[in-house]
């Protein structure tokens, strides 16, 4: 069963200094028909201008992973750890007991947007950790490259939860399949571009709940750049 989430449908915050879009209910954006799907709790598309950003606040029990489309993202948190990540770089915090931090535009002149991506964990009460690294286009470039796992197989950053994300770029004639074992369910998220998913013809901020499902089909891309969810029921 296929169910599409279009971008327009998305809640909004627009404060100024960032506007973003809200996958799932989030802050002031309540939808019981959007609440999150499986552990993928939180999937917000958040620009933020100029030297502007999130003041330092904490979380528990959650991973946090974001992946930067454009601009330089600059992270600080209770545990000693400070970056600046860019396009291509992912970065997965793990809040476990408890962390605090911040995360702002590292750029005075320049806007950034990247994707925040909250997963509940299937444990609770651990120590906080933090891990960044950095995925080339050229290892997205017409196939999967996998991005989060829950064991940091083939170079990905580890979570807390029996989910793997995959990124994706894809063009022209790119076909790519991701095969489903049983009992699992996949959510695909478009960062840019367009293409078909299932036979669905999918644009920017658009995704699309699959569920019942053996086999993700992605084709007929324009310049589309994705995430895909691997997920348990």
């Amino acid at each position: 069963m296929l169910q599409i989430r279009k971008s327009e449908d998305r809640g909004v915050a627009n404060l100024g200094w960032l506007h973003s879009r809200h996958t799932f209910s989030f802050g002031h954006y309540h939808d019981p028909q959007h609440t999150g799907f499986g552990p993928l709790l939180v999937i917000n598309e958040d620009r933020v201008q100029p030297a502007q950003g999130f003041g330092t606040h904490g979380h528990r029990d959650m991973e946090i992973i974001s992946y930067v489309l454009d601009g330089a993202l600059e992270h600080k948190d209770s545990m000693g750890t400070g970056s600046v990540l860019h396009y291509g770089d992912v970065q997965r915090m793990t809040a476990g007991t408890g962390v605090r931090h911040s995360e702002f535009n590292h750029s005075r002149s320049e806007p950034v947007h990247f994707l925040q991506i909250w997963i509940t964990p299937d444990v609770q009460g651990i120590a906080p950790g933090y891990e960044e690294k950095h995925f080339s286009p050229e290892s997205k470039k017409g196939q999967l490259r996998l991005i989060a796992s829950p064991d940091g197989r083939d170079g990905s950053v580890l979570i807390h939860q029996d989910a793997a994300i995959y990124a994706s770029i894809l063009n022209g004639t790119d076909q790519v399949q991701h095969a489903l074992a049983p009992g699992r369910t996949a959510y695909l998220h478009v960062a840019r571009g367009q293409l078909s998913v299932n036979g669905t013809i999918l644009a920017a901020g658009d995704a699309l709940k699959m569920t019942d499902e053996s086999t993700v089909t992605l084709s007929q891309a324009e310049a589309a750049e994705i995430l895909l969810f691997d997920l348990p029921y």
